[in-house]
């Protein structure tokens, strides 16, 4: 299967996309595009000088992990992942990140929002920095939810551009920021997620492991978000792919706002948002690794909410055979 980076209007999928949003044309919007050059931001050797590529062939048995990794191969094969390197298992850098973040430091809702949660992955470190900037609160989840579901980003008062620069790395988030637990009153106005992959109608793909689904299921819990907070993805114009929907289930969160370094993509609201925890798509294994979701767990019981897990899976002839020869 063969697809372009930028080479449709909104609405390839399902429902039928809304342009209202989408920048002008740009020279380099008929296929995907690589950035070369140098950059003041906070992504380095990025600026917007445009270069073609091939198109990025996805794999005829089509699933969630199989088009993880052709994006993630496409990405270094034509040396358009940048640092940290390789790319695979992670949200990935790529050139001309900072570029995409500046794009959607112009939206207008984005511009009015008074608190943003942003992953805490490098693609996004500039949006971060200009949340910061913009002098808004920047609130940073915890990588996988181990201690806690957010750090608030303290900026020390009176601080330059260069502070704010190193508050927005992962370093600034460990050294100038205060946790927010399921108690605080929090009211969120933007989200910006990473993305592996993602369909002009809103479908997404992370890394893999879930933890920005179960972030935006909690937030929801914590009446922190709403379906109309909207979700806002940045990306590399390859990430751009046709995801088929029965691979998605209830629990998957769709974007609202794909910025890639060429353009703004207003997506259909299609897909449903999660509407909170959907206790029986988790397992054991997954709630021991996570505290805070255990603490939230225990809250929904007391309030009588049906927080039944989903069963283990019986154990495989392999498992069987490894723990008799253990």
């Amino acid at each position: 299967m063969s697809v372009r980076g930028t080479n449709r209007g909104c609405g390839g999928g399902r429902g039928g996309g809304r342009s209202d949003r989408q920048m002008p044309h740009h020279p380099a919007a008929a296929a995907a595009v690589q950035y070369q050059g140098s950059s003041t931001g906070s992504n380095k050797n990025k600026t917007a000088v445009p270069k073609e590529l091939p198109n990025l062939e996805l794999p005829t048995n089509l699933t969630k992990d199989s088009i993880r990794n052709c994006v993630w191969d496409y990405l270094e094969r034509y040396d358009i992942a940048a640092f940290p390197r390789p790319c695979h298992r992670r949200i990935p850098n790529y050139k001309g990140a900072d570029v995409a973040c500046n794009r959607l430091a112009t939206l207008d809702f984005f511009k009015t929002a008074k608190t943003v949660k942003i992953n805490p992955d490098k693609a996004q470190q500039q949006a971060r920095f200009l949340t910061l900037v913009a002098n808004k609160t920047l609130l940073v989840p915890t990588p996988r939810l181990s201690s806690g579901l957010f750090n608030r980003i303290n900026p020390p008062l009176g601080c330059n551009h260069r502070v704010l620069n190193v508050c927005s790395t992962s370093r600034g988030v460990q050294q100038f920021s205060s946790p927010v637990g399921l108690d605080a009153a929090v009211r969120i106005d933007v989200i910006v997620i990473g993305s592996v992959a993602v369909s002009r109608n809103g479908l997404r793909l992370g890394k893999g492991e879930g933890y920005a689904d179960l972030e935006y299921a909690m937030m929801r819990c914590m009446n922190a978000v709403s379906d109309e907070t909207p979700v806002i993805t940045c990306i590399h114009d390859c990430q751009i792919v046709d995801l088929p929907d029965k691979l998605f289930e209830q629990h998957d969160v769709p974007v609202d706002y794909i910025v890639t370094p060429t353009q703004i993509i207003s997506c259909p609201r299609t897909f449903a948002k999660p509407s909170g925890i959907y206790w029986n798509e988790l397992t054991l294994e997954k709630l021991n690794k996570i505290p805070v979701l255990r603490l939230l767990q225990k809250r929904q019981q007391i309030a009588g909410v049906d927080t039944s897990l989903k069963p283990a899976a019986p154990p495989s002839s392999k498992d069987i055979k490894q723990k008799e020869d253990s």
